[in-house]
C-alpha cells in the first residue's frame, strides 16, 4: 500500500513489485512527514480490504513508529526487526544488540513484523505490473499530533541504508572539521558517509548520520570504520555489512574482532595515504 497525497508515481512505482497496490491518495495526508496517528487505521483500514493475513513493512524509525499502532488498532500479534522468516508464523529477530537470535511464533488470525530490510535481497520486477486500486481515506485525524517541522540534511551521497561503500568516523576523529577528509574518501568512493553515537553525541556530526541499535542499520558492500572503538550497540548496526575494514591506533579496540581487514594506524596517517592510493587507481582506470 502507498499512502499520501500525489502518490500516483509512488504507486506505479510499486506496482512494479506486487500483484496489486491499495493506494490512499488525499490531501490531507500531505504533510511533510507521516504520522503514525493517520497512516496506522490505514494500514488497518488495507489489511481488511486485502484479506490480508500478515502486515509487513520495514523496521525504519517511521516503521517503528506506526506498525505496532496498526497491531494494536487491530488486536495482532506483532514481531519486530526479523531477519529471517522459518515457517508461516515463525520468525528470527536480534536481541541484546545482536548478540543473541531469538525464533519467535506470532498467533492470531493477523501477524504484523516489521524487516530488518538490510537482511534480505532486493526484489526483481515482476513481468508486468500488478493493478493500483484508489482508496478512501476516510476521516483523517491525527489525534492532536502534528508535525512541527521536518529538518533533513541535503545531500548529493546516496542514502545510509542504500549505499553500496559506508565509511563511519567515531570519537576518535576528535572535531567535526576532521571529518571533512572522511567526505574525501567517501565521495572518492561513491559511498555514504556515517558516524558513531558517540561522535553524534558530541556534535561533531549531524545525528541522522548515526549507524548503530539507536540509528540506523547497514549492510554495504563494503563499511570503513575509522577511529571508532565498536561499541556493541555500534557493531549491531554494521556487522553485517559484506567487507569491513578497521581502522583504529588501539589494537586492542573491539571493532578489530568482526573486521575483515584492520588497521593499527592514525587516522591522520591513514586516511590521507588511502586517499591518495584511490586517487592513483581512479586515474590509472
Amino acid at each position: 500500500m502507498v499512502v499520501g497525497s500525489g502518490i500516483g508515481a509512488a504507486a506505479q512505482d510499486a506496482a512494479k513489485y506486487a500483484s496489486k497496490v491499495l493506494a490512499y491518495d488525499d490531501p490531507k495526508l500531505g504533510s511533510k512527514a507521516p504520522l503514525a496517528e493517520t497512516v496506522a487505521p490505514l494500514l488497518a483500514d488495507a489489511v481488511k480490504r486485502a484479506g490480508a493475513s500478515a502486515l509487513i513493512g520495514t523496521a525504519t524509525s517511521s516503521g517503528k513508529d506506526i506498525l505496532p499502532r496498526a497491531a494494536a488498532l487491530m488486536g495482532a500479534g506483532m514481531v519486530s526487526d526479523i531477519i529471517a522468516v522459518t515457517g508461516a508464523n515463525r520468525f528470527r529477530r536480534p536481541a541484546y544488540a545482536g548478540n543473541a537470535i531469538e525464533e519467535v511464533e506470532v498467533g492470531g488470525t493477523v501477524l504484523v513484523a516489521s524487516v530488518r530490510q538490510t537482511e534480505f535481497p532486493h526484489p526483481a520486477p515482476a513481468s508486468a505490473p500488478g493493478a493500483v486500486e484508489n482508496a478512501p481515506a476516510g476521516n483523517v485525524d491525527a489525534l492532536g499530533a502534528e508535525v512541527v517541522a521536518l529538518h533533513a540534511t541535503q545531500s548529493a551521497r546516496p542514502d545510509l541504508g542504500e549505499a553500496k561503500v559506508v565509511v563511519s568516523g567515531g570519537r576518535g576523529m576528535k572535531a567535526g572539521e576532521n571529518f571533512k577528509i572522511l567526505e574525501q574518501l567517501t565521495d572518492l568512493l561513491g559511498g555514504a558517509l556515517g558516524a558513531s553515537r558517540a561522535a553524534c553525541d558530541a556534535g561533531m556530526v549531524p545525528n541522522d548520520l548515526q549507524v548503530g541499535q539507536t540509528g540506523k542499520v547497514v549492510a554495504p558492500e563494503l563499511y570503513i570504520a575509522v577511529a571508532i572503538s565498536g561499541a556493541i550497540q555500534h557493531l549491531a548496526g554494521m556487522k553485517g555489512s559484506k567487507v569491513i575494514v578497521a581502522i583504529n591506533k588501539d589494537p586492542e579496540a573491539p571493532i578489530f574482532q568482526v573486521a575483515d581487514y584492520g588497521l593499527v594506524a592514525t587516522w591522520e596517517t591513514a586516511i590521507p595515504a588511502l586517499i591518495a592510493e584511490v586517487k592513483k587507481l581512479k586515474s590509472a582506470g
